[in-house]
Parts: structure tokens; C-alpha cells; sequence
């Protein structure tokens, strides 16, 4: 029995680069599908920790609405804080980072859910990407935020001028600072350790 346990644990073992491929294969199809679209109804989104793209599927599954992840060409650091000042330097130079995608018939939707975390009080330098790359000109734009507690910052201004011709509803606003609540913890606890 225990040979039979092992057999079951190395095959599922195994099994896992087919899964991963399986889910890119999904995820490429789905971003495919968008040239096509099944609803008038986009969610676009970026995310960082997966707070907002929560919410991202929950506005989906609601909606019955189509979904498009926001990702750049270049994906951010894995590290908070080198993730923190990369954003801070593509705030303060205006840079807008190259996307991985665009949603190729964006004309076919009527209603665009966007939704970002607030990175140093504003949105993220990808959303102007996001923006400056996709006409939204008589839409109606819904915005979807989290953030860390500092609350929207520049973030509607940032999307007015990048939007100008979108009818823009504000939407949701969430407070969402579990990842910085955690590295404070953990830090203040590593401090603390006696060696």
C-alpha cells in the first residue's frame, strides 16, 4: 500500500508541468477570445498580490462579462520594496511601461470595469498605459481600487486625463494593506529575535 501511495504521489508529481501548461493555454485562449467578444462588458485589471483580482472575478461572474488581466511586458520585481521604488521612479519620470497585451476590439465594449491597486497615492503606471493604448471615448469606465489605507490619491485625475472622452463612475474602493501590514509584522517579530 505504501508503494501504491508513492506510485499515486510521484505520478501527480509528474503531472504537474502538463497542469501548468493546461492553465497558460487557458489564460492565452482567453486573451484570444477577446478579438471576439462575448459580452459588451470588460473587466480589465492589474494586480499585484491578488487583492483586485478578487474583485476582478467577482465584477466578471456578475456581470457575465468579459476579462482581461493588465500584465507589462516586463513583470515588476517579486520584492515589495523593489517593486515600491520601481513605481516610484515610473511616477515621478511619467513613464509608461510597454503591456504584454492590449484588448484588440476594445470598440466592441460598451462598459469597461477597471480595477488597480494605488501605488504612491496614485494609480499604477501601467493603468496610463492601459489607458494611453485603448481609445475609451463615449464608454462608461467603472473603477474597481484597492489600497493601503492612504486612500484614491491622484488615481482619479491620473484616469480623467488619460480618459477624457469616458463617462467615469468611481465605483469601488476597498482598503487592502495585507501585504505591507505582514512585511511590518515580520520585520518588527525578525527584530526582535535574540540573535
Amino acid at each position: 500500500m505504501v508503494d501504491l501511495s508513492r506510485r499515486n504521489a510521484l505520478q501527480g508529481l509528474a503531472m504537474l508541468p502538463l497542469a501548468a501548461s493546461i492553465g497558460t493555454a487557458a489564460r492565452s485562449a482567453s486573451a484570444q477570445d477577446l478579438q471576439a467578444p462575448a459580452s459588451r462588458t470588460l473587466v480589465a485589471f492589474f494586480s499585484r498580490t491578488g487583492n483586485t483580482r478578487v474583485i476582478a472575478g467577482q465584477i466578471r461572474r456578475a456581470h457575465s462579462a468579459d476579462i482581461f488581466e493588465i500584465v507589462p511586458a516586463t513583470p515588476y520585481p517579486e520584492d515589495y520594496q523593489e517593486t515600491v521604488s520601481q513605481a516610484q521612479r515610473e511616477r515621478d519620470s511619467g513613464f509608461e511601461p510597454p503591456l504584454r497585451e492590449t484588448v484588440r476590439a476594445i470598440a466592441a465594449y460598451s462598459i469597461v470595469f477597471l480595477g488597480f491597486p494605488i501605488w504612491g497615492t496614485t494609480a499604477p503606471s501601467v493603468i496610463r498605459t492601459f489607458l494611453s493604448s485603448h481609445d475609451l471615448a463615449g464608454k462608461t469606465l467603472v473603477l474597481f481600487i484597492t489600497h493601503g489605507g492612504y486612500g484614491l490619491g491622484s488615481s482619479l485625475s491620473v484616469v480623467r486625463s488619460h480618459a477624457p472622452q469616458a463617462r467615469l463612475i468611481e465605483g469601488f474602493a476597498l482598503e487592502a494593506d495585507q501585504e505591507r501590514r505582514t512585511l511590518e509584522q515580520v520585520t518588527g517579530w525578525l527584530g526582535g529575535l535574540p540573535f
